[in-house]
């Protein structure tokens, strides 16, 4: 197909997400992607500032990936998990039990991240009702997150300045406290912590557990949040009685310079979700991980087993390159990367600092933010990064960056020369 028949079928057919099918947004065909690099197909070249919606981390097309795919076609690509097992979910399991924080130890393999945090949701409410404390159903988080587009997961996303106010009056009702208090980095009061403490003080007997973004709330506003908070916060669900979730989809492996950014903390969960960049961006595979005590005490209840069952659970194919995905990075230097993607993104988005309009600059590991004081026009700033030559999608106030983890200096300073143009237009 040329690329006025791809984007007549588009126009016609295709619902993009969070797009309408009457107003549409434009998009960009791509006619391949190598490195950093996306080649669309009216011959334009745009270096990558998103990492595929922030999964991509070793870039496109990468010649060892791509063997890992290949060679598992070789024996099969697919068989149910239900009764079998093989090989690539073997190593897998074993990798993640091995890199995340003890003492979680079990791995429930899934489709995506949304169903990731649906399955650790279920757990700890099954978990409870195995304990023969069916009235701990309900699930506590701070405001600001986001957890995904499924139902319990939009339940704990931020109910009024979240993407999800449509369905407020159908979901689940949780319980919310005030964002995180204190910026990550800077000085910490125990007094900031005290709306959480008080909140989940009063409602313990119906928690089932605590769920939240560690360090980084992603797509709920890219705020970076104090360490001593999340510290706080596994204190208070030990001393209550309460589960903790820590949803590392999009933090894990390396985003915020540790491996998950549980371990800033110092801290580890009852539960954690992993997806993103697990397979490096090449197929959709997410996964759950517990400790002894909640697998044990899911399994002490009626009806002895955890009700899930993903058709493509352990898919062989993302299992292999997910395997080859967390062997690559940790084969590289992967903190001196973040490390330098890190001061690059200090030095090249400083210039947005104090300009009109701009309310923060703020940038961890490998993730760099500039908020505006209002919306940004998104379709008009998409248009005019991509004729600046970069791939940047803003959402709501937020212009930010979170490349491959490859991306040479070269690319890195043109994703944020170009951030800074159309900060600059937008001030003039």
């Amino acid at each position: 197909m040329d690329i006025d028949q791809v984007l007549a079928i588009d126009q016609a057919h295709a619902w993009h997400p969070y797009s309408s099918t009457v107003d549409r947004d434009p998009v960009y065909p791509v006619r391949a992607a190598q490195g950093c690099r996306l080649h669309l197909m009216d011959g334009r070249t745009l270096i990558d500032g998103m990492s595929s919606w922030w999964c991509a981390i070793h870039g496109y097309n990468h010649p060892v990936l791509n063997r890992a795919v290949q060679d598992q076609l070789g024996s099969m690509a697919h068989v149910m998990f239900g009764g079998l097992t093989h090989e690539p979910a073997a190593r897998l399991v074993q990798h993640l039990v091995e890199l995340t924080p003890e003492p979680l130890r079990h791995v429930f393999l899934c489709d995506s991240g949304s169903v990731a945090v649906e399955v650790a949701i279920k757990m700890a409410i099954q978990f409870w009702q195995a304990q023969g404390q069916p009235g701990r159903h309900r699930l506590m988080t701070v405001r600001g997150g986001y957890h995904g587009d499924t139902f319990h997961a939009m339940s704990v996303c931020d109910p009024d300045s979240g993407m999800h106010r449509l369905w407020g009056a159908v979901l689940p009702q949780q319980v919310f406290a005030p964002v995180p208090a204190g910026r990550f980095g800077e000085p910490w009061e125990h007094s900031q912590i005290a709306a959480f403490a008080d909140l989940i003080a009063r409602h313990r007997h119906e928690l089932a557990a605590v769920i939240l973004e560690p360090i980084v709330q992603g797509a709920g506003g890219m705020r970076f949040y104090s360490k001593d908070y999340l510290r706080e916060v596994r204190a208070l669900c030990d001393r209550h009685g309460v589960l903790l979730i820590a949803d590392e989809i999009a933090t894990g492996f390396g985003r915020t310079g540790t491996l998950f950014a549980c371990t800033q903390a110092g801290i580890s969960p009852d539960l954690m979700t992993v997806g993103k960049a697990l397979t490096g961006g090449y197929l959709t595979l997410a996964a759950t991980l517990a400790t002894e005590r909640v697998a044990a005490g899911i399994a002490a209840g009626d009806p002895g087993v955890f009700m899930h069952g993903p058709t493509f659970m352990a898919n062989p194919l993302a299992c292999a390159v997910a395997n080859a995905s967390i062997e690559l990075l940790l084969a590289t230097d992967w903190q001196g990367r973040i490390a330098r993607i890190e001061t690059g993104l200090k030095a090249g988005l400083a210039p947005c600092r104090g300009r009109p309009g701009v309310l923060d600059v703020r940038v961890l590991g490998a993730i760099g933010v500039v908020e505006m004081h209002s919306p940004v026009p998104m379709r008009e700033t998409q248009r005019r990064l991509v004729e600046l030559g970069v791939w940047v999608r803003p959402f709501g106030r937020l212009i930010y960056l979170m490349p491959p983890y490859v991306i040479d200096e070269t690319e890195l300073a043109a994703l944020c020369r170009a951030v800074v143009q159309v900060v600059g237009e937008r001030a003039g």
